[in-house]
């Protein structure tokens, strides 16, 4: 197919530009800014939607900046770089509206975002992935047009300088064919920071063996355990502490290879403040924190005066959040296990929190909160097509209260979503 120009209208779910064609499916072409003319070739042409690659910019956007990672052309793991930062939070405002409309059937603005205190070098917590090949070992991020192939990276510029300084001394230290990690064709390499600097190295996939993993704890700069997980994210073996002292708000937790906290710290304390605050008055209250995690929520609501059921699937993250509950004990009870199994014996309740990975909520789940609604619920998403699709079901028995976006993963076209719904007046009969 011979190139085309096309008009840039705004940015979509994903990161890439969205333009119109006349007659014509909406043509998706990544690296784009809104308001730029750009020249493209189609790479997939699908009945209502088509793909292209843009081979030139025509007319540059004033939103269009130099990218501040050198890899960004050809590594997937950031998708905005390319536009200067307040046009990411616009881009951000419109993702999140433009699902709730068109996919939830509310009519929204566009929300705030809050802005991240950091640009760059703000997550506590990166993957990589490296391949043994017969060309050596190549390790970093996946490539943007090909998923397949790995981006050798030296440095991640999102990482907190204690990840990039251990990923640099890690790649110098593992050996000609990283003899010194376990052995197979493909590795998945996370490392993440605690607040005083201490990394952590989980390591999955390979076949049987260890490498040399005491000799690489002695070299790498930072390191302070190495975990290698199994089916589930459960630890094989490890090296090192089994997990590591960290410190989340007022709370102390030990975080294991698996165990999940929000990769930007700064950022994950605006957001539980906003959660919090949303909360109200929670004092004999009857709550549920679904999706809880280590239970930070729910610690504080019971130290608020509220009974609490916490309820995750995580059983490291359950036992952690009992260790830290303490002061709360009488008022507060966690529960391992499925939400889906769980939440529906602990209604009714007053307050309910969702906070679900990004496939959103199950049936079930909602079929509990509309049985017996609660007098407010709020839901944290990481996904906001999943998350119109949730309050499209819920619609029927709440309305929208309020809507907040934290930009919790700059440079990417992901954004956090919290929204407040409160029960609707019963109709009298």
């Amino acid at each position: 197919m011979n190139p085309e120009v096309v008009d840039i209208e705004s940015i979509v779910a994903g990161g890439d530009g969205l333009a119109r064609r006349h007659e014509r499916p909406v043509v998706f072409v990544p690296r784009t800014a809104p308001g730029e003319r750009v020249e493209v070739e189609y790479v997939e042409e699908r009945r209502q939607w088509a793909r292209a690659r843009a081979l030139r910019i025509i007319e540059p956007s004033p939103e269009r900046r130099l990218p501040p990672c050198r890899h960004y052309d050809a590594c997937g793991g950031c998708q905005l770089q390319h536009l200067r930062y307040d046009a990411q939070l616009r881009a951000k405002a419109g993702i999140v509206a433009d699902a709730l409309r068109r996919l939830g059937g509310l009519d929204v603005a566009p929300p705030e975002v809050v802005p991240s205190s950091s640009e760059l070098e703000y997550r506590n917590r990166v993957t990589f992935t490296l391949k043994r090949t017969r060309g050596g070992v190549v390790a970093g991020l996946h490539a943007v047009e090909d998923p397949r192939r790995v981006i050798d990276l030296d440095r991640c510029p999102l990482a907190e300088p204690p990840i990039d300084r251990a990923w640099t001394t890690l790649r110098a230290s593992w050996g000609s064919d990283a003899e010194r990690l376990p052995p197979g064709r493909e590795l998945r390499l996370t490392l993440r920071a605690s607040q005083d600097g201490a990394v952590g190295l989980a390591i999955e996939g390979g076949t049987e063996g260890r490498g040399d993993p005491e000799l690489l704890l002695e070299r790498v700069d930072g390191l302070a355990a190495i975990w290698y997980l199994g089916p589930g994210g459960v630890v094989d073996w490890q090296v090192g502490p089994s997990a590591l002292p960290d410190r989340w708000g007022a709370h102390d937790l030990l975080l294991s290879g698996s165990a999940f906290v929000q990769v930007n710290r700064a950022m994950a304390a605006k957001l539980e403040a906003y959660v919090q605050q949303q909360c109200g008055e929670v004092a004999e209250l009857r709550a549920v924190d679904a999706y809880c995690g280590f239970g930070l929520r729910a610690i504080e609501l019971a130290v608020a005066g509220a009974q609490v059921s916490a309820i995750d699937s995580d059983h490291h993250a359950i036992a952690v959040g009992r260790g830290a509950a303490v002061e709360s004990a009488a008022q507060l009870r966690f529960i391992a296990g499925a939400v889906e199994d769980a939440l529906p014996q602990e209604m009714p309740a007053d307050l309910v929190l969702l906070n679900p990975p990004r496939r959103g909520v199950a049936g079930v789940v909602i079929d509990a909160l509309l049985g017996e609604p609660p007098a407010r619920i709020i839901y944290q998403s990481c996904d906001p097509a999943t998350l119109a699709r949730d309050l499209s079901r819920l619609a029927e028995s709440f309305e929208l209260q309020g809507c907040q976006a934290f930009d919790m993963f700059p440079q990417t076209a992901h954004v956090e979503t919290v929204v407040t719904l409160a029960q609707r007046p019963r109709r009298k009969v």
